[in-house]
């Protein structure tokens, strides 16, 4: 995918969250329960928010997903990617705890060994 694919992808997918996925499924964040207003800003939130579109895409076109599809989409995709995703130990455990207090940190990642055979 090109750059600008991408950033043409990564723009429906974010009006998919703002109109669909937050309005409908994001209740208001807990200390249990975060979220964050800047989710895009999460490299593995947006990965795995974008494979929840793309699945949601398929499973609620009736003729792909068929009668069924949209309760396999909540049961085997929307559930366990919310579950992981707004985890207080997930993605997002830095992120908003409390709707009035807005709040956005990005997780650190754990670190690499170095390459060049060097212990």
């Amino acid at each position: 995918m090109s750059e600008q694919q991408a950033a043409e992808e990564l723009q429906l997918l974010a009006i998919w969250v703002h109109e669909l996925l937050v309005p409908v499924y994001i209740g208001e964040p807990t200390p249990s329960w975060p979220w964050c207003s800047h989710w895009w800003e999460h490299h593995e939130v947006t990965a795995r928010l974008h494979a929840l579109w793309m699945a949601w895409q398929e499973l609620t076109t009736p003729a792909v997903g068929g009668y069924t599809g949209p309760s396999t989409w909540h049961d085997q995709h929307l559930e366990p990617t919310l579950a992981i995703l707004r985890s207080p130990e997930g993605p997002l455990a830095g992120c908003t705890t409390d709707p009035d207090r807005t709040r956005h940190r990005l997780v650190g990642h754990a670190p690499l060994a170095q390459l060049s055979g060097e212990e």
